[in-house]
């Protein structure tokens, strides 16, 4: 399932994530499993096939600042974190405010942790289905995490046992990390 991210494959992505499908793609961070955060079944599709505790929340990825402040709270640390490194490898702890994003995705918590990536092929494909998407790593719980589509294949299950239905192939991730987590809900930033 692993397809070239061109403008048809993005659009078909972004109807099977309408549809609840689930679909990896890259950003230049590591190659993620993304999930329409507004439908639960989905997010939970995501758990499923990751394996991974229920417990631990889902970063949501947005296509730029403005679909974020819609989905959060946004403090003037906030503001200005992002100024500085969105779209990018930073991902904000915020307080929920759009109500349609699931307690499964912030594993029940009043806060979602949000992201706007810079990778061309996350960026045209949440622009295209214009909804917040939940987007862990495309891999097992506890396995290293896919810098490239191959990895993803090795690492998921295909979409007969759950995996993705189709994985945007944008090349070798060029951080190869998780994005910085920062925590500003309660007060004073904290480094997750």
């Amino acid at each position: 399932p692993i397809v070239p991210p061109d403008a048809e494959n993005i659009s078909a992505a972004a109807r099977r994530l309408h549809r609840g499908g689930l679909v990896a793609f890259a950003t230049e961070t590591v190659y993620g499993l993304g999930a329409d955060a507004t439908n639960d079944k989905a997010v939970a599709a995501v758990f499923q096939a990751k394996d991974r505790p229920r417990f631990n929340p889902l970063i949501v990825h947005v296509k730029d600042g403005d679909a974020a402040r819609a989905a959060v709270g946004f403090t003037p640390e906030a503001e200005k974190l992002a100024e500085a490194f969105w779209p990018g490898a930073l991902t904000l702890v915020l307080p929920r405010l759009d109500n349609r994003i699931g307690l499964l995705v912030s594993a029940g918590l009043d806060t979602v942790a949000v992201r706007v990536p810079s990778h061309p092929v996350a960026q045209a494909l949440l622009a295209e289905a214009d909804v917040p998407v939940a987007a862990p790593s495309a891999n097992k719980a506890g396995c290293i995490s896919p810098t490239a589509a191959g990895h993803v294949v090795f690492s998921l299950p295909g979409p007969d046992g759950g995996g993705p239905d189709m994985i945007l192939d944008g090349g070798p991730c060029k951080i190869g990390v998780e994005s910085t987590v920062v925590d500003l809900s309660a007060g004073d930033p904290v480094l997750l």
